[in-house]
């Protein structure tokens, strides 16, 4: 019925206001969950701000950051974001303590962007039993896309065995002879990569790959691993590994003299994390895969785009380093949330969280062109384009197809 039409009068029109009560969306109940109220939301992290993966705490840092400018401009619907973020050092079993106090003493909505392939495989469980988001993860491991079996837990970036063929389909295409030396982090991050370009190079795997070799995020170098890589005589070197081996690995390469083809997962491709520690001069050459604009890279430092999240970050993150790509992944991943809260409006339960989170479609402003976030209620995967790139000294140059779906 539209009441602009229809005049009701008489003992009627109250019942025909108590009506339109009920039913108009101004006026839908409210339902929260432990965590939400009318004045806040609750939001756990957990994030390395110490240990062997602290270049990573940049990306908490960004999300408070983020929610820092929401916050200013009136919070989501009216609610003010309350990010309660915690140290686990990159160490699984800090995690688990950490994920058990914020959701049973802080008592948060749900938890958001906990960093790391080991940090997460050991809360999964503990988060979907206690059927409290585990959202948005910054791993790519391949097993946060899993609804039928963990509802409560979903990705964020692409997952790790996509990228691992995107790498593959280059080299099969520009070096189908190559002998390939792999050095990977012996946890689940390292194997799921591994996995994926095993997968991509196919039958030829067994004769390409010459040595895999790993490491502990406890090892204080990996010197010795290096040499032995070196030894094989291999011309390719796929390189998984996080931004404090990564430098070590680069710098060390360069050392040793050892110049093959080498690709670097994404997860390590900061220019100011990684590269320029390594010395940007060890790096030209080598091969990553991008899906989010480097904030080095010339082409993308112009626009709306650009001059927003300059502002940003100049504002809101002002001890952030520019040149660091973690900072344009916190605040991407942080935009992707408020979208999911915005959609929620008043609903804020755990279960219309997941809800919202599985119905997206949208590009951010500092994704790649050709790069979107998509999900689904059997689609737990929100980014899976990537586009390779090659380091020319200072930054990434894009080049070739988006690849994915």
């Amino acid at each position: 019925m539209n009441f602009k039409t229809w005049k009701v009068t008489g003992p009627l029109a109250a019942v025909g206001v108590a009506v339109a009560a009920l039913t108009s969306p101004a006026f839908a109940q409210k339902k929260y969950d432990t965590g939400a109220t009318d004045k806040e939301i609750k939001i756990g992290g957990i994030s390395p701000y110490s240990g062997p993966a602290s270049a990573y705490g940049a990306i908490g840092k960004a999300i408070g950051a983020y929610f820092d400018k929401v916050n200013a401009e009136g919070g989501i619907n009216g609610r003010k974001l309350n990010w309660i973020s915690l140290d686990d050092g990159y160490n699984p079993a800090k995690t688990v303590e950490q994920a058990r106090r914020l959701v049973e003493e802080d008592e948060v909505l749900f938890i958001f962007n906990t960093l790391g392939t080991p940090p997460n495989s050991a809360i999964h469980k503990y988060m979907n039993a206690k059927k409290v988001p585990q959202l948005f993860v910054a791993t790519g491991a391949t097993k946060w896309g899993d609804p039928k079996n963990f509802p409560w837990t979903m990705g964020w970036q692409p997952n790790y065995q996509s990228e691992s063929k995107v790498f593959t389909a280059h080299l099969l295409e520009t070096k189908p002879n190559a002998k390939v030396a792999i050095l990977y982090q012996n946890d689940d991050y390292g194997k799921d990569y591994v996995k994926g370009f095993e997968d991509g190079l196919g039958d030829k795997a067994k004769t390409m790959i010459v040595s895999k070799l790993s490491y502990e995020v406890t090892d204080p170098t990996v010197d010795s691993q290096l040499l032995s890589l070196k030894a094989t005589g291999a011309d390719t070197f796929f390189n998984v590994t996080t931004p404090k081996f990564a430098a070590m690995v680069i710098k060390k390469n360069a050392e040793l003299g050892w110049k093959p083809v080498h690709y670097l997962n994404s997860v390590s491709a900061s220019v100011g994390a990684v590269m320029v520690p390594a010395g940007p001069e060890n790096g030209v050459g080598i091969f990553t895969a991008n899906y989010l604009k480097d904030p080095t890279d010339p082409q993308f430092q112009k626009g709306k785009e650009w001059d927003d999240w300059l502002a940003w970050m100049k504002k809101y993150l002002p001890n952030g380093d520019l040149k660091d790509a973690n900072n344009v992944y916190g605040y991407t991943a942080a935009q992707g949330l408020v979208q999911v809260l915005k959609q929620a409006g008043d609903n804020l339960t755990r279960e219309n969280i997941m809800k919202q989170a599985a119905s997206l479609e949208m590009n951010l402003p500092m994704l790649l062109p050709g790069v979107n976030v998509k999900t689904g209620p059997d689609d737990f995967y929100p980014i899976e384009r990537e586009q390779l790139a090659r380091f020319d000294g200072k930054t990434w140059i894009l080049f070739g197809k988006v690849y994915g779906r």
